[in-house]
């Protein structure tokens, strides 16, 4: 029980480094950066409750599949950010306000 708490320990506090880089921050780059934490503390949990269930295969099938789906999100999202800097000259969410949709 207590390497348990070692490890959920750390995920927690990733966690919320997370939420905060979300919601303390007014830079799109910061935003991505928030999300790729939370993303990462989410797999060290699956990691961990593979760990505790004894199905440490699933719980890295799982994780494989997220990193893929990872990459394709950062991709996708650091194109977007460049796209808005090249036509707006910020990273500002708050200003991007002549965006078309």
């Amino acid at each position: 029980m207590q390497t348990l708490y070692c490890f959920l320990i750390p995920i927690i506090l990733l966690f919320i480094c997370g939420i905060y880089c979300l919601l303390a921050s007014f830079n799109l780059i910061r935003i991505i950066i928030g999300i790729e934490i939370l993303i990462k503390a989410a797999t060290l949990l699956i990691i961990l409750c593979g760990y505790i269930t004894g199905h440490m295969a699933a719980a890295q099938s799982i994780v494989i599949t997220l990193i893929v789906i990872e990459v394709v999100f950062m991709i996708i999202a650091g194109g977007i950010v460049f796209w808005a800097f090249r036509h707006n000259e910020t990273i500002d969410p708050r200003k991007l306000t002549n965006l078309k949709g």
